[in-house]
């Protein structure tokens, strides 16, 4: 890779360095469960991120250096609302680590003005992580600014497809069919019985004091502390 030197005078090579001289074989095996080929310890990694503070065009040589540590310091350094709509695009396609894919999606998109124009072209893409980030950003709306959905039909979508979809496409579209429950007291009912019948995720473990991913004990769950007051 020719070396790229930004206004701020760091180069993506001594960056690379950095980051080669945190590879933690310890980190890297937690991390490669979670299917993330990295070895850097995430909190080193913020470290890092906030020594460097924003510097877009470091971010952008950091992306293209086929690493996935290098990935997600660029989405740290980044400024959100500097990319395109294509090249948000294509980073999306880019990215097949749940980590990168993830932080882009949160850190990067949805700050992005091109968020809401690319969330129906990326549900309906038939690459099912790039759907995923589509039902994300849907989810989103759902808890934001769920005017002009029609959440009866993205409970049809749901209630038809979520069963049988691939891993992080069926995580986004349950995360999407809790909100909905959570969120929408008329439509709470239906994405109950929609869960307790398709049953994702209903046996996934889960840590003492977390709240389960099945839908209806995390909208039961979700709704009991709004009601109790101890969330907002």
């Amino acid at each position: 890779m020719a070396e790229t030197t930004t206004p701020a005078g760091t180069t993506v090579a001594e960056v690379l360095a950095e980051l080669a001289a945190l590879e933690d074989p310890k980190a890297r095996a937690v991390n490669e469960k979670h299917g993330d080929d990295h070895g850097v310890n995430l909190t080193r990694l913020r470290a890092l991120a906030k020594r460097l503070k924003t510097q877009q065009d470091l971010a952008r040589g950091l992306w293209t250096a086929d690493d996935t540590a290098a990935q997600l310091l660029a989405l740290l350094i980044c400024r959100p609302k500097a990319f395109g709509r294509d090249e948000l695009d294509a980073m999306l396609r880019e990215a097949r680590s749940p980590k990168v894919h993830d932080w882009l999606v949160n850190y990067v998109v949805k700050k992005n003005p091109h968020a809401e124009e690319l969330r129906p072209v990326w549900m309906a893409d038939a690459d099912p992580v790039v759907a995923s980030a589509g039902w994300a950003l849907t989810t989103e709306r759902v808890a934001k600014k769920p005017e002009g959905l029609d959440l009866t039909a993205l409970l049809d979508v749901i209630e038809t497809e979520m069963k049988d979809a691939p891993d992080r496409l069926q995580w986004a579209m349950n995360h999407c069919l809790a909100q909905i429950g959570i969120e929408h007291a008329v439509h709470r009912a239906r994405a109950i019985g929609i869960g307790e019948r398709l049953e994702v995720l209903k046996d996934y473990p889960t840590s003492p004091g977390c709240t389960s991913p099945f839908a209806p004990v995390w909208i039961a769950e979700m709704v009991r502390r709004r009601q109790s007051g101890t969330v907002a």
